[in-house]
């Protein structure tokens, strides 16, 4: 395919990527994504365990100050994106389902939720070697405040990342 049918292709793409509120029927299928291997090897993360999952989703789902949204393309629910309180500073974060990688898809939903999240500054954290993440969020106007070596815990491996921020 060559770079001007991508264009038209991705533009498409772009126009059928809309987010919602996080429904609970969403949840099966958002925990489907966040158990792929390849997955949690790129985002530098340890799947969580259902009774985890649950406890988490319960209770973002119940947090007013916690705006979760369902990334959909078309009428398919391709991931989630949030923002939320995270070690004090307004953050972002978001999963997509490994199919919808590569097509703009990530930016498309962040550039959305930067449109109803109007909170600056606004803090994003990633694994270095998160390379397509990085660029995302680089997409949208944040800039690596700096790197920094980060501990293992029950939800991240050892590893260094960025620390973001949008101002």
């Amino acid at each position: 395919m060559d770079r001007i049918e991508q264009s038209d292709m991705e533009r498409t793409l772009n126009n059928l990527v809309s987010l919602r509120d996080v429904a609970r029927e969403d949840l099966p299928r958002i925990y489907d994504f966040q158990l792929d291997p390849v997955s949690n090897r790129v985002a530098v993360t340890i799947p969580r365990s259902a009774e985890v999952f649950d406890a988490h989703w319960a209770a973002a789902l119940q947090d007013p100050h916690i705006k979760a949204k369902a990334i959909v393309v078309g009428d398919i629910l391709a991931g989630c994106i949030s923002c939320f309180k995270m070690d004090g500073v307004e953050a972002v974060g978001y999963w997509l389902g490994r199919e919808f990688w590569g097509r703009g898809i990530a930016s498309r939903a962040l550039e959305l939720l930067l449109i109803e999240v109007t909170i600056r500054p606004l803090f994003a954290r990633v694994g270095t070697t998160n390379g397509a993440s990085l660029r995302v969020l680089q997409k949208c106007g944040f800039v690596v405040e700096r790197i920094q070596f980060s501990p293992a815990d029950d939800r991240y491996p050892e590893c260094e990342e960025a620390l973001l921020i949008l101002r």
